[in-house]
């Protein structure tokens, strides 16, 4: 952050006095001077509104100072005719011309001598002139530089493009208004409110939401500067809350100002208006993304019409370089695109009628084919394929949602469900949102009857079982996988029937697993189902080990490695490793449990599988709490309890807080390691697990058995949120928790933004995929879910999502 400079500077040329104060821009106005002496042509662009032309007047100035012939400075209104052009510039210049030679020319030859900066404002109407003028001035001016502002590059010879870009923000709204107004864009909305409202200024009671309106405008000064304008009749909050129709709220501009930046709406009506018929029909049908985009994805989604498909390149290109399109980084190794969230809102108030419901439905049949093609990668054997599809679908999550609302408010069920079908075993491999993709099946289904082959309805119920299973629902896993073999055997889908078989090994205790096991893999080894002989090997080693048939656990865990070896399937693989693991801790050998699970967790960090990872790290801590390393166990306890329950996985982290039940026992803390092993039992419906007699018996010993048994009632009726809190604290020997109360906090307190976060994180989203679905950084998302604890009173992401469902947000 630098001073900013109010006052105007005194030039030779035409540059007129400044309105207002300048604002920021310090390091911008620095690096450009800099540039200027080291290239002599520099194009300003950016998105109508981000400020080109006053950055382009003050570094114009900055650097007329050291040039004696000063700084010009040339404009295009609306309505400039390419013709006027250059008369439009001689005249500036003072450079008449002879009949007969070329203008341009003419005034090249005029300027050879000088040593000026030429400033071109707002060439994007005129852009081909104006770089026929800058290459003449280039060729045959070497003591001019030329300065201008476009929403386009001029694309010309020697030629620097510079992108403007938004107003620096503050990373933190609650950081206080002494850090807050050091910002560029507060800073700006703040000598331009105090300008229309005098004695407005930043305080502490309105520091962060004058933050957030500055995020929620992206920096825009322009944007900025409306905003500001309407602070003379409503307060900061009202003004937040109405900018989901920014475009009506900011209409109260400069009069004297040209039309296109009166108002926000005319400003960007300004950009659009100057993209070809194909350009527009491509920004608008972008905004069904909302994790952003790829070009593939663009050309699966955006074309037809006018849009042919060999061209979204050519177009996606032109608006990056007419600044209405962002390239963000990159996804899976590809160049990521996106709006800023003004262009959005505008572009898709433009798509409507057929082409929009013929976009969103492109938008399904893109991961209609987005699963085929992962299927084809899986059974191929070649992981790097699998690995960028599951870093894809990742960043995706939001727009893999919007896919699947289109298809439910549509009711066109089956394309998506055989999706979801398809991504089946990514979807439970990451071990996100378990409980939505459920509901998802379940009336995607609903909607699909009775239409529904039987083999499609079987494999529905057999994914749903197996979701449920994941999170110990084992009746309803039980339920949904009866009636799923039955509907596949009908069917003869031998690929559903195995899978169904795997979930009743697990569930159902009316025959032996064992048979169930031995049927799914048979079943598999005669279909070539290389993957579901995976699942079986891995679930004989998982139920193996729970009844400590540690032999057969480990044989079954090492035919799976050798087969995830052989498809090169890391998932399969960790999942073989953590079974080698565990068998390796039962039999007490904790070097061996350490090296698999250590091997496990370095493959395993390289993608995303949620519950894999808690898996890992909850091995290593309990290899470390045998070993007597209590400061690694709660190292690695604590990152998978944190895990767990950011992911909404309460059965994983019931088995956690019974670690750390053994932990604190071990540090010698008696009274909280009952109070957690209760809260395990507590949220397994009373069931306490393997380790609880192991914690129990020696707290009798020590607090004797009255004061057991009372922390044990007590801890059994311990919140989830509080046990977390409780395991993760530092210090030992605190007293028993206090049970925070139930926030009542009004919705009301809450900003428009916020409440959309805490919607979205009560869909289980992590800020990665928050960020991508707004299209804001995740550092953003962090400060936004530390201000809703903070206003809701909550120490967790599940108590805001309970909030969200009690209070209907």
């Amino acid at each position: 952050m630098t001073t900013e400079i109010s006052h105007s500077i005194a030039v030779e040329g035409n540059l007129p006095l400044e309105p207002n104060a300048f604002v920021g821009r310090g390091a911008d106005v620095e690096e450009l001077v800099q540039l200027m002496t080291a290239t002599r042509v520099v194009t300003l662009c950016g998105v109508g509104g981000i400020g080109k032309s006053r950055l382009g007047l003050r570094v114009a100035a900055e650097l007329a100072r050291d040039l004696p012939d000063g700084a010009w400075l040339v404009e295009f209104p609306e309505g400039t005719r390419p013709k006027e052009t250059i008369r439009r510039i001689a005249s500036v210049l003072g450079v008449e011309g002879e009949p007969g030679r070329d203008l341009d020319l003419a005034v090249a030859e005029v300027f050879a001598g000088r040593k000026a900066v030429i400033l071109l404002d707002n060439c994007e109407t005129v852009v081909d002139e104006c770089a026929r003028l800058t290459r003449r001035l280039a060729e045959h001016c070497p003591e001019v530089r030329v300065l201008a502002t476009s929403r386009e590059p001029l694309r010309v010879p020697g030629e620097t493009v510079w992108r403007v870009p938004p107003l620096a923000l503050p990373p933190d709204h609650n950081a206080g208004p002494a850090v807050v107004g050091g910002y560029e864009a507060v800073r700006l909305f703040q000598d331009r409110a105090a300008s229309v409202r005098p004695g407005f200024t930043l305080t502490g009671d309105n520091a962060a939401d004058v933050s957030r309106l500055c995020h929620a405008l992206d920096g825009m000064p322009l944007a900025l500067e409306l905003a500001a304008g309407m602070t003379r009749v409503l307060s900061i909050p009202q003004i937040v809350a109405r900018l989901g129709d920014r475009f009506r709220l900011l209409s109260a501009g400069d009069r004297t100002a040209p039309p296109r930046q009166r108002t926000l709406r005319a400003t960007v009506d300004w950009s659009y208006d100057l993209l070809t018929e194909p350009e527009r029909v491509l920004l608008r049908r972008a905004t069904v993304f909302r994790s952003g985009w790829t070009l593939p994805m663009a050309e699966q989604v955006c074309a037809g019409g006018p849009v042919e498909t060999a061209d979204v390149l050519g177009h996606l290109t032109a608006l990056v370089d007419k600044s209405l399109v962002v390239v963000d980084g990159e996804l899976a190794g590809e160049a990521r695109y996106r709006l800023l969230d003004t262009i959005r809102q505008y572009a898709a108030e433009q798509l409507d009628g057929p082409d929009e419901e013929e976009t969103r439905r492109r938008h399904r049949d893109f991961f209609v084919r987005f699963a085929r093609d992962w299927e084809i990668a899986v059974d191929a054997g070649s992981w790097p394929a699998v690995h960028r599809r599951t870093e894809r679908l990742e960043r995706l999550q939001s727009d893999l949602r919007a896919a699947v609302e289109w298809s439910l408010t549509r009711g066109d069920a089956v394309p998506m469900l055989e999706a979801l079908l398809g991504l089946r075993w990514m979807l439970l491999g990451s071990g996100r949102f378990q409980a939505e993709l459920t509901r998802w099946a379940d009336r995607l289904v609903e909607l699909a009857q009775p239409g529904i082959d039987p083999a499609t309805h079987g494999r529905a119920l057999a994914f749903t079982a197996n979701l449920l299973s994941n999170t110990a629902d084992f009746a309803g896993a039980r339920d949904r996988a009866r009636r799923a073999l039955d509907l596949c055997r009908q069917a003869s889908d031998r690929l559903g029937e195995g899978q169904a078989l795997l979930v009743l090994a697990i569930s159902d205790g009316s025959e032996p697993a064992e048979t169930r096991l031995e049927a799914s893999i048979s079943i598999a080894r005669a279909s070539g189902e290389r993957i579901l002989e995976a699942e079986g090997h891995g679930t004989r080693a998982f139920l193996a080990l729970a009844q400590g048939r540690l032999r057969e656990a480990q044989r079954s865990a090492e035919r799976l490695v050798a087969l995830a070896t052989a498809l090169d399937n890391h998932l399969a693989l960790v999942i073989g490793l953590s079974g080698l693991g565990q068998t390796a801790r039962r039999r007490g050998d904790l070097q061996a449990a350490r090296h698999h699970f250590t091997r496990a967790l370095r493959i395993v960090r390289t993608f995303d599988a949620r519950q894999w990872l808690i898996s890992c790290l909850a091995g290593l801590g309990s290899v470390a709490l045998d070993a007597g390393d209590l400061p690694e166990a709660r190292r690695r306890l604590g990152e998978a309890l944190r895990l767990g329950r950011d992911a909404g996985l309460r059965m994983q982290s019931a088995r956690r807080l019974e670690a750390f039940a053994s932990l604190y026992l071990k540090q010698g803390d008696a009274r909280r390691a009952v109070l957690l092993a209760a809260a395990s039992a507590g949220l397994r419906s009373g069931r306490p697990g393997a380790r609880v007699e192991s914690v129990l018996a020696p707290a009798r010993d020590e607090l004797g058995e009255p004061v057991v048994a009372a922390l044990w009632s007590e801890g059994l009726t311990l919140p989830f949120d509080t046990a977390v809190t409780l395991a993760l604290e530092e210090s030992a020997g605190s007293p028993a928790p206090v049970v925070a109360p139930v926030a009542v906090t009004p919705q009301s307190t809450l900003t428009a933004r916020e409440r959309e976060i805490a919607e979205l994180v009560a869909r289980g989203l992590s800020n990665r995929a928050i960020a991508d679905e707004l299209v804001i950084s995740q550092a953003t998302v962090a400060r936004h879910v530390a201000n809703i604890l903070a206003k809701l009173g909550f120490t967790s992401r599940t108590q805001v999502a309970t909030w969200v469902v009690e209070h209907g947000v």
